[in-house]
């Protein structure tokens, strides 16, 4: 199910225009016809990263597109805050629930972990 989200409008030669930036497509905000989250996005921009940088880093963005995200989630930021704080919580219990459904292979992970130095 893909519901639009409030249109940007803004003035153009030829008049007013308005672009969606952003939709909700089961229950996730994601970019316009895309499949990038505005998660994504938002992290990203709070993380301090310009919109440039986050056009670049999601080459199947426009930099309009970008700018249309940062500006939905300002005009909207306590609800995209409480949906981020929702999907925090949500992989929070799943993680609980996994870790819990196999706590060998976990401890597996975890001594695999140790004797493997990490690569920087």
């Amino acid at each position: 199910m893909i519901s639009r989200c409030p249109e940007v409008q803004y003035r153009h030669a030829r008049g007013l225009v308005s672009a969606t930036y952003v939709e909700q497509r089961d229950g996730a905000y994601m970019i316009s016809g895309t499949r990038v989250s505005l998660d994504s996005i938002v992290y990203a921009f709070l993380g301090g990263q310009s919109a440039e940088t986050i056009a670049q880093a999601f080459p199947v963005l426009t930099l309009e597109q970008v700018y249309g995200a940062i500006a939905f989630y300002l005009a909207h930021r306590d609800e995209v805050d409480r949906y981020l704080e929702a999907q925090r919580q949500d992989f929070e219990a799943k993680r609980v629930e996994a870790r819990a459904a196999d706590p060998m292979f976990y401890q597996k992970l975890a001594d695999a972990r140790k004797r493997t130095p990490l690569a920087r």
